[in-house]
């Protein structure tokens, strides 16, 4: 979780090989009806007083900020880069990112021996096991309840990635979280975060499961609008289309929102089904704010679900064309112009020609909103021959994003500006070379296509990298709903 992003108060104390950041997280604010939390014994916990909340949100979009250059004359971009066709080889992806976290959370029951909790949740890490128990001591003095919440990152054989502990399956002024990760110098590293009831930061929202999946006003009435589309892919990421199991039931959507101001924009933190009853958690997923590259959600048990947002700039009917060889031309034909042979007798045709397609057609009607992927600047805007109506987005990381033969585009949108994911951009159209209306869309690294599609494809945007994991790991214990053992 970046600094810049939660405003957090951050000081940091060198403890031997530990470094201790002390961090201000805000507590939530309720909008729909919430229960007091409840320890095992029933005693109600002096948790942030719930407040209803109206929130009225008209449709017009926020997730977008000008440009601090001088405006442009025109909205084409004066870029011809953008608009080469690099020929090397097909982009293999980054092959940094990790691909085998495995994420663990639960409470464990509390006992004389706590500082061995590393080694019961099967961290196999003896100099880590060392430096948890000469660390912990305070940690354990200052708990409440009768079990101790962790997350746990685990990488490829089991080796130790992240381990988050909370003082208690309470939220409240005094919680407390301590992350540990291992550090590239050596030894480990503390990050000891606090959850604060001043800060009024966050908001959590709770929408019954059948609104989020069905009626889509009701979603855009409790979150803004370019979050209803965010939320849409996330829930069909963690609740996928083929599981009706809850769709008849009372779950709710509980959803951890940063409703943004003038300086930043809103952001989902946090999203889990949920019983309402038994506060079962069915699915969840967690943002990770990352700086050099865009942020991105990862489920409960570490998945990554990225690749979904940025294969799904629109709701489309179905995918008409995907990477490959399409014709270029009919072929012609060749008359024979010898004695007795008609000029219209065709004796042979010529070798027909093909052209690679670069690129994912997503076939859809005319005007249908098309939505950025990611977060990013507007680097074209305008005609571009072949692509017809077109806009390019950079985002961080050298990618860049290409939405072809729109039919218009966002009146509010101008070369330069910034735009949030989710802000709706244009809409479908049949300008350029198009046979039919479709969103021609490409994604780029560092001017080499990418095909989104390929199952082998892994990018950085998508995947964890290594030290990211302990970001996870305390959103987890942070903004996720208390559990308990």
């Amino acid at each position: 979780m970046s600094c810049k992003n939660l405003s957090y108060r951050v000081s940091i104390n060198i403890i031997g090989i530990a470094i201790l950041g002390f961090i201000q997280l805000p507590s939530l604010e309720l909008i729909s009806s919430a229960k007091a939390q409840t320890t095992q014994s029933g005693k109600v916990n002096k948790t942030p007083q719930i407040k209803q909340k109206a929130v009225l949100r008209g449709g017009s979009q926020i997730g977008l900020k000008a440009s601090s250059a001088n405006k442009y004359s025109s909205g084409m971009s004066l870029n011809p880069e953008l608009f080469k066709r690099k020929d090397e080889s097909e982009f293999s992806g980054d092959t940094n990112g990790n691909l085998d976290y495995r994420v663990q959370r639960g409470c464990i029951r509390r006992s004389f021996r706590e500082d061995n909790l590393p080694a019961n949740i099967g961290i196999d890490n003896r100099p880590f096991s060392e430096f948890f128990k000469a660390q912990t001591k305070r940690f354990f003095d200052n708990m409440r309840g009768d079990c101790i919440p962790y997350a746990v990152a685990l990488g490829s054989r089991s080796r130790f990635d992240s381990l988050s502990i909370m003082n208690g399956p309470i939220q409240d002024s005094k919680t407390e979280i301590w992350t540990f990760t291992p550090s590239a110098a050596g030894g480990f590293l503390i990050q000891q975060d606090y959850l604060k009831d001043e800060a009024k930061r966050f908001t959590e929202v709770q929408i019954p499961l059948r609104d989020v999946l069905y009626d889509q006003r009701k979603v855009g009435d409790k979150l803004p609008v370019e979050l209803v589309w965010e939320l849409n892919t996330l829930i069909k990421q963690i609740y996928p289309e083929d599981n009706t199991a809850l769709e008849n039931t009372n779950s709710v959507v509980r959803i951890i929102v940063d409703f943004g101001d003038k300086e930043r924009w809103a952001q989902i933190w946090a999203v889990e089904i949920i019983d309402p009853a038994t506060q079962e958690i069915f699915s969840s997923a967690f943002w990770v704010e990352r700086g050099d590259i865009p942020g991105a959600f990862f489920t409960g048990t570490g998945e990554a679900i990225e690749r979904a947002f940025w294969t799904n700039p629109l709701s489309y009917r179905r995918i008409s064309r995907g990477v490959g060889s399409v014709r270029a031309s009919a072929p012609s034909k060749r008359t024979d112009t010898k004695k007795g042979a008609g000029p219209s007798t065709a004796l042979a045709t010529s070798k027909q020609k093909y052209r690679t397609h670069m690129g994912i057609d997503y076939a859809a009607p005319i005007g249908t909103p098309i939505f950025s992927v990611a977060s990013g600047k507007v680097v074209h805007i305008g005609f571009s021959g072949a692509f017809g109506n077109l806009i390019i987005l950079e985002h961080p990381g050298n990618y860049h994003t290409y939405y072809a033969h729109l039919s218009s585009y966002n009146v509010e949108l101008e070369l330069g500006n910034e735009v949030r994911r989710g802000f709706e951009i244009g809409n479908v159209g049949i300008t350029g070379r198009s046979t039919g209306p479709h969103l021609h869309f490409e994604l780029r690294k560092d001017g080499v296509y990418v095909d989104p599609y390929a199952s082998r494809m892994q990018l950085d945007l998508w995947s964890m990298r290594d030290n990211e994991s302990g970001l996870l790991t305390r959103e987890m214990l942070l903004l996720g709903s208390p559990i308990r053992n």
